[in-house]
C-alpha cells in the first residue's frame, strides 16, 4: 500500500527541525527501500522548511503510521499536524 505523510511543523520550531535533521536522515536510511519520496515541504520563499512529505510502500496503514511515529521529528515533538493517506500512483504510468 502506497501511503503519503503530510506533516506540518509547528511555528517557530525551525531551530528543532535543524537540530534534529541528522537524526532523521539517519532513520530514513534505514527504510531507502520503502521510501518513494521524502523531502521538505517549503515556505512561499523555495528555502525554509515548513513541514515534511513523505511517500512510501507499507504492508498496511496501521504499519505506515508506527513508521511515521517512529520518525525522529515526530519524536521530537517538531510536528503541529500529520496526516496519514493511502493513495496510488496514476501519472507517470509505471
Amino acid at each position: 500500500m502506497l501511503v503519503a505523510f503530510i506533516c506540518h511543523d509547528k511555528p517557530g520550531h525551525l531551530d528543532l527541525r535543524l537540530k534534529t535533521r541528522p537524526t532523521h536522515l539517519a532513520w530514513l536510511e534505514q527504510y531507502v527501500a520503502k521510501i518513494t519520496y521524502a523531502g521538505p515541504l517549503l515556505a512561499d520563499d523555495g528555502q525554509t522548511p515548513r513541514g515534511s512529505l513523505i511517500i512510501g510502500e507499507f504492508e498496511s496503514l496501521e504499519a505506515a503510521r508506527a513508521f511515521q511515529k517512529a520518525d525522529p521529528y515526530t519524536e521530537a515533538g517538531l510536528f503541529a499536524d500529520v496526516t496519514c493517506i493511502p493513495t496510488r500512483k496514476v501519472f507517470p504510468a509505471a
